[in-house]
This record gives C-alpha cells, structure tokens and sequence, in this order.
C-alpha cells in the first residue's frame, strides 16, 4: 500500500501560484485532462481515472476528511480496458458521480502539486508528498506545510473533503 500526505486548499489566484510552482518545481508542468468516476462503496473512495487516450486507473484510498494535512493510503491499478471495467464496476457498485478535471502537475522532489481547475467547482491545489518506505507521517506533514508557505496559501482556503463530495454538496443547493 502505498502512503502519502496530502493538503487541498481553494486558489484564490491561480496565476501566482502557478508562477510560484513553477519556480519551485524540479521541471516544467504536465497538463494532465482527468475524468474520475467515483462508484459506491462500504468504506473509503474508489474512482476510475480516465485519460483523454482511453487508459485509466483504479485507485481504492481512505484518507480523513480534515482540512490539515492528513496521511492517505491507496491502492492504483493500471488498465488499458476502461470502458468494460467501468460498466463492471457501475454494475456491481453503482456510480456516485464524475469528476472532470484539467490538471497541472509540479513535481517538486517527492512532491506532486496539482493545480486543479475542476468542474463545477473552480480551481484548487493539491499537494501529495510521497512517503518513502519507513518514512515518519510527521516528515510529510513538515514538507507539506513548508510548501504551502512557499505557494502563499491560507489555513482558511484549505479543504477538508475530496471534490466527489464538493460537487454533491454544490448539487444539493
């Protein structure tokens, strides 16, 4: 299983923070288009990640919903066959919701900072610092909140829920 700590946080202005993960980042950003279909399950979140060439993966994750850096453990599965494993999955769960997203990925050492324009919701940050085998939570916490120091981002603009949760509540309004 593999760990990291993540943060999200609303951006505010997403031109300054992007100038500054770019500053910080080890290379120039990946723009990433994501579709994620998040089915229903007993425990935790389950989503089928789709890219714009057909390939996905499965990712199986529990993480707390707290607005502070929290330790998130999951499970990624690659497949070539999105369109069959969806329907399986939609058949044998049901679906929750989609979530489409365009994404920039930063990667600053073991780091990855997204930057989020989500639909329906509006741009976000993302940072996941990838823990090392054996690596202390505490030590990904520490990376994190340096980051986002770095980036400029507020305790307030922080988010506590994942963005299947963010568009169902928007969708209740």
């Amino acid at each position: 299983m593999a760990r990291n700590v993540e943060i999200k946080a609303r951006v505010h202005d997403i031109d300054t923070v992007r100038a500054r993960a770019a500053a910080l980042s080890d290379a120039p950003a990946v723009v990433l288009e994501q579709e994620d279909t998040f089915f229903r399950v007993p425990e935790g979140r389950l989503k089928l990640r789709v890219f714009p060439d057909g390939k996905g993966e499965l990712i199986a994750y529990r993480r707390p919903d707290s607005a502070g850096p929290k330790m998130s453990e999951y499970f990624l599965y690659r497949t070539a066959d999105t369109e069959s494993l969806g329907g399986l999955l939609a058949t044998a769960l049901g679906v929750r919701g989609v979530v489409r997203k365009r994404r920039l990925l930063y990667l600053v050492g073991r780091t990855r900072i997204h930057l989020d324009e989500v639909e329906g919701l509006g741009a976000f940050l993302e940072l996941e610092v990838v823990l090392a085998d054996g690596q202390p939570e505490a030590e990904g916490e520490a990376i994190a909140r340096h980051l986002l120091g770095e980036l400029g981002v507020r305790d307030e603009d922080r988010v506590a829920k994942a963005y299947i949760d963010l568009l169902e509540e928007e969708s209740e309004r």
